[in-house]
């Protein structure tokens, strides 16, 4: 579609600018909660519906995108879904009691929910599979860079203004997305759309929704131990029974099918087992250093930074890396590679030196974020574009729910903690077992990649054989 190299990298950073802004303010909410709740004159406690009502929207809405971008075209739902984010974040910053920062929380969640698959759909039409790798390092770089600012900047911005502009730093970012996908990016509607299958989207929605709000609510003692069980279950129930519904659908809402092209299921298997671990990361990395060190939330979040430091440096080695070694053999070593870092945070102490620890991080981002890249990219590298839309909204669905797994994980891992020790405070030892704990999810990860052929991802590479021409791989 473009052929100029340097209008084929602007189509990520346009897609970037609307997914920082997503992936920022999901993280900068947190550190502003304490200042909301008292605004709001609520419980901090329950201004944790602010959080899990967002992610509740994302994970019903998302396997709508798909098909909606199918039916109106990959930009027109992009900017819509820019319009909707940027609209809810206006509404949330004038709010003034709890059920109205829930429902412009919902109304920010149907925005983001579009915005992310719908944001990687455009990248995958506009950009040669060749240079694939080089646009989703790119793109990669806002699931990185937002969680590690938003402590930071939600902290900053707290202390010296107000918080209700967490959310209205989004009305820029917004208008200037918007701006740039219009000049930009083409409409691409699909010339044939099946009927939106509504049995499926409701099995689907309920079913992620249960999962999501079950997972992070474990371990927080916010729920009943037993309703978190019969969410978790129910939701598990849901998807079940949509396995079932949508081998006798004929265009299900969520593509099941797509799992018989190896390297779409190694991709999103083995990468939503990774991203279990690395959802749980910018959960208790923050906690360690504000509670077991002692840090304050912005000396803490410009610890935390180095991890988009490091990601950053990933951005200009990760397509030599992968088209020198080739995807199973970095998709193996970096695993193991992974495993070791995410571990090493288990020895960190109020007494290890902030350099060691910066160190740590930052190498750590850098490793993560590449094997990011390689099954962002693995994913789509056999797809057909008939199936990219399909395709994009399970990935999507896929990541959602392992990240809110690994926050409901890691807040589980801590509870065992305390309770296994009799205690009510959280110190620096307690988070040793919760990140080894993530080391070895990690490390599961690898059997997977071990599965995958030596010619896995040569098209995207850049080094295609006659034989991977097929969309079927």
């Amino acid at each position: 579609m473009f052929q100029s190299s340097s209008r084929t990298m602007l189509i990520p950073l346009i897609i970037a600018c609307a997914l920082f802004m997503e992936n920022l303010d999901s993280t900068v909410i947190a550190t502003a909660l304490p200042a909301i709740a008292t605004a709001l004159h609520e419980s901090p406690l329950r201004l944790n519906l602010a959080i899990t009502s967002y992610l509740l929207s994302l994970a019903v809405f998302i396997p709508l995108s798909g098909w909606m971008a199918d039916r109106f075209g990959a930009r027109t739902v992009f900017r819509s879904a820019i319009v909707v984010f940027t609209i809810g974040s206006i509404a949330c910053g004038l709010v003034n009691t709890l059920p109205q920062l829930v429902l412009a929380r919902i109304l920010q969640g149907m925005g983001g929910a579009m915005m992310m698959p719908v944001g990687r759909l455009v990248l995958l039409k506009s950009v040669p599979k060749s240079q694939l790798v080089s646009a989703m390092a790119y793109l990669t770089m806002p699931a990185l860079l937002g969680p590690v600012l938003g402590p930071p900047v939600g902290g900053f911005i707290v202390t010296y203004w107000s918080w209700r502009w967490i959310f209205y730093i989004n009305v820029p970012i917004g208008l200037l997305g918007f701006v740039l996908a219009t000049l930009f990016i083409e409409n691409t509607p699909e010339s044939e759309v099946s009927r939106l299958d509504v049995p499926g989207f409701l099995l689907t929605g309920i079913g992620l929704a249960c999962l999501v709000f079950g997972f992070e609510s474990a371990g927080r003692g916010v729920l009943p131990v037993v309703l978190v069980a019969g969410l978790i279950l129910g939701g598990g129930a849901c998807l079940l029974i949509y396995a079932r519904h949508a081998r006798q659908t004929a265009q299900p809402i969520i593509d099941l099918s797509l799992f018989r092209i190896p390297t779409f299921a190694t991709a999103v298997i083995g990468g939503s087992i990774f991203r279990v671990s690395v959802g749980a990361l910018p959960f208790l990395l923050p906690l360690l250093l504000q509670l077991g060190f002692g840090l304050s939330a912005f000396r803490s979040g410009l610890i935390t930074f180095a991890s988009a430091a490091g990601a950053m440096a990933m951005k200009v080695t990760a397509t030599p890396i992968i088209r020198t070694f080739g995807y199973r053999p970095v998709l193996i070593a970096n695993a193991v590679i992974c495993t070791i870092f995410l571990s090493s945070y288990a020895l960190f102490r109020p007494t290890t030196p902030y350099l060691v620890i910066y160190v740590l991080l930052l190498a750590g981002g850098f490793f993560r974020s590449l094997q990011f890249t390689c099954v962002n990219t693995l994913a789509y590298a056999n797809i057909a574009p008939a199936q990219m839309s399909r395709a994009t909204s399970l990935s999507s669905m896929a990541q959602q729910l392992a990240l809110s797994i690994g926050v409901g994980s890691g807040a589980l891992a801590l509870h065992l903690t305390l309770g296994w020790r009799g205690g009510t405070n959280l110190g620096a030892g307690d988070f040793a077992p919760a990140f080894l704990g993530v080391g070895l999810v990690t490390f599961l990860s690898l059997a997977f990649f071990l599965r995958l052929s030596p010619e896995a991802g040569n098209e995207v590479r850049g080094q295609a054989r006659a034989s991977l021409k097929t969309p079927s791989g």
